[in-house]
Formats: C-alpha cells, structure tokens, sequence
C-alpha cells in the first residue's frame, strides 16, 4: 500500500469517523438499541464495535501500557476474533442497555483523541505499519456504516408503524430503459487486486484465469420485470429452484422479495424514506441468491460469475448510487456505462481464497479468510456504500438465504 502522510490519514479519520455519527443523527433514542434479527446489530453496538476495533488492534500495539476505555467493552463489543478472545452472543446484542449511548459516545470520543494523538506522535519507523492499520479500521467502519443503514431498515420494517429514518432522502427518478447485451471475449485474463491503493487481503494475490466468451445485461432486474416473475408462477415452480432454496422459500413462506407488501390495490415497498408505492422501474433489490438464481432461470439465462463482472468493472469509472447521492435506494437504471453502485450484483462464485492467498497475521487474519465456505460472492456497490469504498477486486460475501443487504440481479448467458 502506497504510504500516507501524517495529514491526510488524520483528515481521513475525522472523515470516516464523523460520518458514522453522521449516519446516527436521524435516530431517536429508542433507535439505538432495537435488534430485529439475529444478523442485524443494535446502531449502539455498531457504534461501539468500530471504536473497539482500533482501541484494540492500534492502540496497544504502538502505546505500550495503554489501558482501554472499560476492560468490559472488551468483550461485549468483539465481533468474531476468537483469537483475540471471547465474545457477547451476536443474537443478543439487542439486550444489552448497558453502556447508554451516551457512554457509547463518550467512548468514541476517548478512542478518536487516543488516535489522533497517536498518528500525531508515532516514530517514523513505525509509521507504514500504523498507516496500514488504521486505513484497515477505516475500512471495516465503511462497512459497518452499510451495515448500519441496512440494519436499521430491517430494524423500523418490524414495526407496524413503518417509521421514517428520513423524510428528506431524494426519491429516485428515471424509467426502464431497454437491456443492452455486451458481448465479451473470453481468455485469459488477470482478476484480483493489483494497484498499490487498499485492498483487504482476501482481493489478493493478482492471478490469472480462464474467461469464457459470454454476454452481460448493462442494467440490473426491474421492479416490473421481477413481477411477471412472481405472477407468473415463480415462487411455486420447483423446477426453478435450486434444491436448498426451494425448501428455504417452502419453509419461510417467502412470495416475494424483502420489504415487498400488497394491500388491496398495489404493491408496496418499505425504504429507508418509509412506505413508497412500488416503482416497476427500479431494480428489485433485497433479494437472495436463489431468488435471484431462479429469476435467471425462469428468464433463460444464468447470473454472471465473479470474474465476467470483475474483468467488465475494471473497465468502468467507479461512479454511481452510492450513500452520497442520499437516495439510500437503488435508482432507475442511468447511464449504460454505470456498473458500480445501486446494488451488490449476486454472482454464480462461492466465495473462495485465490490461489496463494495468504490472510492477515494474527487476529487480523480472521477478517476474511475464516468466512471462505457455504456464502457467494457479491460485486459492484450498493447506494449505502460510502463514496470511495468499493473497487473492481472487491470481493462482498453473503450466505444465499440472505438477503436484507441491498442485493440486486444482473443477468448473463453464455457467448
């Protein structure tokens, strides 16, 4: 990674911090504790987790002596580093009162001072080793700023009430504009990370693969088209369905895609600006992978692999719906060379380690690589991304039943 200087990475900390309080402002306080479901976290815990995060893999490691906020916090806001030690029950996060938000805060506020001061100070020697740490948490705390954006959706779905985050998000615009197939030429090709930029570990190493010939739809699956899908029989077609997600969709009783309800004239939608009429020119979102899987299906065509989508990124300006554009919500489909933003496009690929991928050292190591069984691989960006996050190699990674992330389906089919 190319080095930063003392300034910049001081002024990307504020930024990157400031904007996760940003995100917290609409919250009443009640807000700050609701758990929905054992994948979604209380914003209190997200609040806390990233603070957690460098007061433990920074702090200490370049401030001999430093003693933490509360050894409690310790375990109460691990996330998954069982090398680092034990951890509060995810399913429970949403029971814990205690520490108030307003402890929470303050605990940031001592971690933010500890860490300026820290980036201040540090001897030149130690600087490199520093610079990629704390670019790593700003990382991990752009994740969790989607995480708190989808989480909170989910959380205000429950309720019958269907509050509001925002009542001023930009509503998006925009009609159907026909699907164009881009014809792409197979062979070998190079995939992964290979600028001198951040990348996290599991981007790595660059290598090279087989590319078949094949052709990408340049705008993702619509509201509208989604529809005929589901009227035509969809959801009760086992033929459509892989063996896992027909059982999965039996079970649940699932008939449509996430945040989907009908009352007794129209379709309607629950978004992060309340209850919207469904708009037949979005793009569905909020969708599985076997949704999405059997939509390809029933459409005659497959869903992209991760290199076909890498390999077409890399050719793009990383422009698009991302969380600046305050829209929160996929946009009808725009310019036809937009490829980033909206939605995280599900792809065909299991998310697996590259050939001589090598994890993080220590704890650190458990970031990604632990997580390379049973989930699939995402691409692109969604419109609660944060500007500047996402990039061609960007490997995102959900299991196929889930799907309150902002999921979209782009199709593909063989040249």
């Amino acid at each position: 990674m190319k080095s930063t200087s003392r300034e910049v990475l001081i002024h990307q900390f504020k930024r990157v911090r400031g904007y996760t309080e940003a995100l917290c402002l609409p919250l009443a306080i009640d807000d700050y504790q609701i758990q929905s479901i054992a994948q979604t976290s209380p914003p209190k815990w997200h609040i806390a987790h990233v603070s957690w995060f460098f007061e433990t893999f920074v702090l200490p490691h370049f401030r001999p002596g430093y003693q933490p906020y509360c050894s409690r916090f310790d375990f109460l806001f691990n996330s998954y580093y069982y090398t680092h030690g034990e951890m509060y029950p995810r399913p429970e996060r949403g029971l814990l009162s205690r520490p108030t938000v307003e402890e929470v805060f303050r605990y940031r506020a001592h971690v933010d001072t500890g860490m300026v001061q820290l980036m201040e100070s540090v001897d030149i020697e130690q600087w490199e080793t520093l610079a990629f740490r704390v670019t790593l948490g700003l990382s991990h705390e752009q994740q969790h700023q989607e995480l708190l954006l989808m989480d909170v959706k989910h959380n205000f779905s429950v309720n019958p009430m269907y509050p509001v985050y925002r009542d001023d998000l930009h509503v998006p615009e925009g009609t159907t504009r026909p699907v164009r197939w881009l014809e792409r030429a197979g062979g070998i090709q190079e995939v992964g990370h290979g600028s001198t930029g951040f990348a996290f570990d599991n981007e790595s190493p660059r290598h090279e693969v087989l590319v078949r010939d094949h052709c990408l739809a340049d705008r993702y699956i619509t509201n509208g088209e989604y529809l005929m899908f589901i009227e035509d029989g969809g959801y009760e077609n086992p033929a459509l369905w892989l063996s896992d997600g027909w059982a999965l969709i039996q079970r649940e009783k699932w008939c449509h895609p996430l945040y989907w309800q009908h009352d007794e004239r129209d379709w309607l939608q629950f978004t992060l600006g309340g209850l919207r009429k469904l708009n037949p020119h979005e793009p569905v979102c909020h969708i599985s992978y076997y949704e999405a899987d059997a939509y390809a299906r029933w459409a005659g065509r497959r869903l992209p692999m991760e290199n076909e989508l890498e390999t077409m990124l890399a050719e793009c300006p990383i422009t698009g719906n991302f969380s600046g554009s305050e829209m929160f919500h996929p946009a009808p489909a725009g310019d036809p060379g937009q490829w980033f933003g909206d939605l995280w496009a599900w792809t065909a690929s299991p998310y697996m380690a590259y050939p001589g991928f090598e994890p993080l050292s220590g704890s650190m190591g458990e970031y990604n690589g632990k997580f390379m069984s049973n989930q699939m691989v995402l691409k692109g960006g969604s419109c609660v991304t944060p500007d500047g996050h996402t990039r061609a190699s960007y490997r995102n990674f959900f299991y196929p039943e889930e799907r309150w992330a902002f999921t979209g389906l782009r199709l593909a089919e063989d040249g």
